[in-house]
């Protein structure tokens, strides 16, 4: 394995960050496990970043696409009509928008969370006229020059190179924690004329902020925020990137605030078995592109369209949504229990559904428990601005033991990092 990581090392660009939080070879992996080439055994609590919101090689998909492959079927077609396509596309409409009474457009852009929102911030521009879009504190939407304007993250957007322009940041729900309604303060930038802020294309946000730090929108915020943009005829463009797909309890993550948006993102998990795939969702009316004004060579991953046809299965009653909720009160449960029993952490709980974590105000102490984690094996990462909040992201069809086990392992962990940042004394610990 050493020499395996050293190779990693010398050749692999600096830029690789994941192999660096979790150093080992992995070789193997099955739902909610994965092995590495030394036979150890991690409880996975990342799931892909969210792009394996059903685990490792789901059993069904994996038949699915193995029969696909045996029997010569197309792989490549950019946008060319194929059977696995319009099979997503039917069962999708049946399973997820006719349900929901929901009348969208499906466009398939490139395969990545950034091409749908870098098609989303187009079509916005296109249908509007005008350049601007408002983003928000802490959000994040991709690494490709569009999406990048409307990320929070410093250190991403230097990334970039050059200058970040026609975007306009507004305070996230909560982001001035004092009590403070921050679309008070959108809302007066719009009113007032020597605000410098121009009436917008669009706004783009997530429900809750994966990246951001698992910071949650209340309902109401989300519902008000729709109403501004009808009231100033201002596009809403919701990224469900990673909070989309069952994530949040929900199979869209703002269905519990009944909004409509206009433009709805979707990757990650919506390929099902973590083969890249991305759709936009857009209202008829706005679905104006000329043909090929937004394309790319693989928006056509018949491979990923086969799978994500059988994960919508899950979907098909709402049994599996109940799951979620379920698993969601356990980890709600679990969070709040450890924030009042280890108070050194100075801690709150973000989140909903199974996206959920702890913020600690104790620097470098999230960043610990993830890495005590890796140590007792089980695999979660960070999030925020400064690595402060360490998040539970579970494949959402986790059985009840496998859950228990990686909160287990969570809680040794923070105590872990009490005694090895000495903020607890050793003793207290219970191994």
């Amino acid at each position: 394995m050493e020499n395996k990581l050293q190779l990693i090392e010398e050749l692999e660009s600096s830029v690789r960050s994941y192999v660096r939080s979790f150093p080992t070879v992995f070789t193997k992996a099955r739902g909610y496990k994965i092995w590495d080439e030394d036979g150890k055994e991690y409880i996975d609590f990342f799931a892909g970043a969210g792009a394996l919101n059903y685990g490792h090689n789901e059993p069904c998909m994996k038949k699915k696409l193995v029969e696909y492959i045996l029997d010569d079927g197309i792989t490549h077609s950019l946008d060319k009509a194929t059977d696995a396509k319009v099979d997503f596309i039917s069962k999708f409409d049946e399973v997820i928008m006719k349900p929901r009474n929901m009348d969208y457009k499906i466009m398939f852009p490139g395969p990545t969370g950034t091409n749908t929102v870098e098609s989303a911030l187009k079509i916005a521009r296109k249908m509007t006229g005008r350049t601007d879009i408002v983003s928000f504190t802490n959000g994040f939407h991709g690494m490709t020059i569009g999406s990048l304007a409307v990320t929070g993250n410093s250190m991403k957007r230097k990334g970039a190179g050059i200058p970040l322009s026609h975007t306009v940041t507004m305070p996230y729900d909560t982001f001035m924690d004092d009590g403070y309604d921050t679309l008070d303060y959108f809302e007066r930038f719009l009113q007032d004329n020597g605000s410098g802020v121009a009436i917008p294309a669009a706004v783009i946000f997530e429900t809750v902020q994966g990246e951001g730090g698992i910071n949650a929108a209340s309902m109401e915020w989300m519902q008000r925020l729709e109403r501004i943009c009808r009231e100033w005829g201002i596009l809403l463009i919701v990224d469900d990137v990673q909070a989309g797909v069952g994530r949040t309890g929900t199979f869209f993550s703002f269905e519990p605030a009944g909004i409509k948006p206009d433009v709805i993102c979707l990757s990650k998990s919506i390929g099902g078995y973590g083969l890249p795939l991305a759709i936009t969702l857009i209202k008829p009316e706005l679905d104006k592109w000329i043909p090929g004004e937004h394309n790319g060579t693989f928006r056509g991953n018949n491979m990923a369209f086969v799978t994500a046809t059988e994960s919508l299965s899950y979907w098909e009653n709402d049994e599996f949504e109940k799951s979620i909720q379920d698993k969601a009160a356990t980890v709600t449960d679990f969070l709040s229990r450890m924030v009042e029993e280890y108070p050194e952490m100075k801690a709150k709980l973000k989140g909903r559904g199974l996206m959920q974590g702890i913020h600690s105000d104790v620097e470098g102490f999230s960043e610990k428990v993830a890495e005590h984690a890796f140590e007792r094996q089980l695999i979660m990462e960070t999030a925020g601005g400064n690595d402060e909040v360490f998040k539970l992201f579970p494949p959402l069809n986790i059985d009840e033991e496998g859950l228990q086990q990686g909160l287990d392992i969570i809680e040794l962990s923070i105590q872990d990092a009490l005694v090895s940042m000495n903020l607890k004394e050793k003793e207290a610990v219970t191994q």
